[in-house]
């Protein structure tokens, strides 16, 4: 069990906590976190987890490996099963317990580390491993189980390797949870030092929000993939969440980017439970802080701000928009005519000019005279 990290995050800092849960903690939102499996044994997470509606869809690890033991120990303390159809709460990598914290741990005296939404529910779906065995159809199937489950937020920290076509079954999969007005969060993806500009799936895939990692100065972080379907970023360096066993460890990339924002979308449903998924994205993208006054293929509508997102919300938006100055036209200094030929007021002023010189010299020369005659005078 790794040791409680005691600081507030910075990622964390620049929240006013008693703004941003005034309304709500996310309480009655289940969040589908399709990942490496959630742990439940962690204290930020046991009353987080709903085992019942998890699952397992990866084949039963080959016996004797290093991963059928720890799965063979989870399923005698009665947390988890060793083969698929368990119950997504053994997570022998990791990374999908952190994803899971950083949306919904619980508050815990000693750390100050806490989820988003601290109230919302995870439904644990464990389809990837440190092997790499997820694979598209194993995506769709997590996601198709999440809308069986009645999530009402999808968090999707991986990407796949390839391009896939947009009649894929991972595409359909993604317009049928959307068709069932599911919020689905993606990350960007981590490729950014690459300088190649590719899309990830599924968060390319249109209606899905895909979240680039940002640093601690709102900038796009090195490692951020970058296209034209980023729709937000949020924190994505030196993130605090929680580990399998109990405490916290620091972690890099849009994987934790992208349950940032996942937990806003919580916050947003649980206090507008008839605003629709395309109206909670928007609303995300809408109260970002922007680095332009439109979007842009780095942090997308600009970093996401939670308190700004659950406070300005008078009416839902349907889409973002620029901000009223680009909108308006230019703002700035209006453009100067060209003059090739000489102003009258230019004109005025040079002969002024010229006056004012001629007298100061008539001056001078009137003022000597008067000097030579006087000293000529003198005996």
């Amino acid at each position: 069990m790794k040791k409680q990290i005691q600081g507030r995050p910075w990622a964390l800092q620049r929240l006013v906590f008693d703004q941003l849960w005034q309304d709500t903690k996310g309480k009655g939102v289940r969040v589908a976190v399709i990942d490496t499996g959630v742990d439940a044994v962690n204290p930020q997470l046991k009353d987080a987890v709903d085992r019942g509606a998890g699952t397992d869809l990866l084949p039963a690890p080959k016996k004797g490996s290093a991963e059928a033991e720890e799965e063979a120990r989870a399923a005698a303390d009665g947390k988890g099963r060793s083969k698929g159809g368990g119950d997504g709460t053994t997570d022998v990598v990791g990374h999908g317990t952190k994803v899971a914290g950083i949306i919904a741990a619980r508050p815990r005296a000693g750390t100050g580390f806490v989820g988003l939404a601290p109230e919302a529910t995870i439904i644990p779906i464990r389809q990837n491993d440190d092997k790499g065995s997820g694979t598209a159809a194993s995506m769709a199937a997590a996601i198709r189980h999440a809308i069986k489950k009645h999530a009402r937020v999808i968090n999707i920290s991986q990407d796949t390797t390839k391009p896939l076509r947009a009649d894929s079954d991972l595409a359909l999969a993604v317009r049928e949870a959307l068709k069932e007005d599911i919020v689905v969060v993606a990350s960007a993806g981590n490729d950014g030092l690459s300088a190649q500009v590719k899309e990830t799936y599924p968060a390319a895939y249109p209606g899905v929000l895909a979240v680039a990692a940002s640093d601690r100065n709102d900038e796009r972080a090195p490692f951020s993939q970058t296209g034209d379907f980023v729709g937000v970023a949020a924190p994505g360096v030196d993130m605090v969440s929680t580990v399998p066993k109990g405490g916290q460890c620091v972690d890099n990339g849009t994987s934790f980017s992208a349950p940032y924002v996942a937990g806003v979308a919580a916050l947003i449903r649980a206090k507008h439970p008839r605003w629709t998924q395309a109206q909670v994205v928007a609303q995300i993208e809408q109260t970002a802080e922007r680095a332009v006054n439109g979007r842009d293929d780095f942090i997308g509508w600009g970093v996401v701000d939670p308190v700004r997102a659950l406070n300005d919300d008078e009416h839902p938006v349907n889409a973002p928009t620029p901000d009223r100055a680009v909108s308006d036209g230019p703002v700035g200094p209006e453009p100067v005519a060209l003059q090739l030929r000489e102003t009258r007021q230019e004109r005025m002023t040079r002969i002024s000019t010229y006056v004012l010189a001629a007298t100061g010299l008539l001056v001078a020369v009137i003022a000597g005279v008067s000097i030579m005659v006087r000293d000529r005078r003198r005996p």
